[in-house]
């Protein structure tokens, strides 16, 4: 039984294992194609996961994978659920040119609604790589037909967020611009605490995770933004030589208990898709 009434939004990043930017030293781009593939049987636990609660949810998909797995994106958006962009080739937006993102969301959006036949609406940037130095890039997401980001976090992170920015919905570069909806926090004390998943919904105790999301529903009277990774479900995934010690503790820590979880988290909260909950009469 969902114990709040208040929507929250679950959303998925849709990348394989390998494509983790903690990877990138240690796996080249060019041997992407190669190694083996587990995003699709992920995927399909996950999907199974939603239609057994009755929920429906966001899809941050990687143009790359969409590319090498239509009917995967096909099924994904045929059960109900929203597709939105996490770029194509998971490159950080911090990293490129106003053209190069440019080129990158653009070619994300129409890979992903071609293949869906709907319109995506969405973008995260992987990382979480927009911040203070490069809020250009939601001209340039407004130039490509998006209406809305999750793109910032803000948090003190040393691979990435903003922790001076709004904790809830705002528009970055003025009223006509995109809408920008942060990934969850709580905010205790002066600073902002994570509570919107990733690797702190491994790491923390799951009724810790449950009473912060809850603090930001009653507290704060704001829906909740929780995402995660379909390599998150997969204690079996290959695992790379050389990794240092504080990314082998990032990425496979609980691996194995993260689908039990997110049965608890799923059944304990009301949850819908990013555009359902944020766009409508917006």
């Amino acid at each position: 039984m969902n114990a709040s009434a208040q929507r929250n939004a679950l959303t998925i990043d849709v990348e394989d294992y390998f494509q983790v930017s903690a990877f990138a030293p240690h796996i080249a781009r060019g041997d992407w194609p190669r190694l083996e593939c587990r995003v699709e049987a992920n995927v399909e636990r996950i999907l199974r996961l939603l239609d057994d609660q009755g929920i429906h949810a966001t899809f941050f998909t990687l143009g790359w994978i969409a590319e090498r797995y239509p009917a995967m994106l096909r099924r994904i958006a045929a059960a109900g659920h929203e597709v939105a962009s996490h770029g194509h080739a998971h490159l950080r937006a911090s990293q490129q040119s106003r053209l190069e993102f440019l080129h990158d969301v653009v070619q994300s959006k129409t890979i992903l609604e071609q293949l869906t036949g709907q319109p995506v609406l969405g973008y995260r940037a992987p990382s979480f790589s927009i911040g203070a130095a490069n809020l250009w890039a939601f001209d340039v997401l407004r130039e490509a037909g998006y209406r809305y980001s999750s793109s910032i976090y803000p948090i003190r992170h040393d691979h990435y967020g903003m922790p001076d920015a709004p904790r809830f919905a705002w528009r970055p570069r003025g009223m006509d611009g995109v809408l920008e909806l942060p990934v969850s926090t709580a905010r205790l004390g002066r600073h902002n605490f994570p509570a919107g998943g990733g690797g702190y919904f491994r790491l923390l105790p799951y009724p810790l995770s449950r009473w912060l999301l809850r603090r930001i529903n009653s507290r704060d009277g704001q829906a909740g933004i929780f995402y995660f990774h379909p390599w998150e479900l997969d204690p079996g995934q290959p695992r790379p030589a050389g990794l240092s010690r504080k990314t082998r503790f990032r990425h496979y820590l609980n691996l194995g208990r993260m689908e039990a979880r997110l049965a608890r988290l799923t059944s304990d909260f009301a949850w819908d898709r990013m555009d359902r909950i944020f766009l409508e009469g917006a």
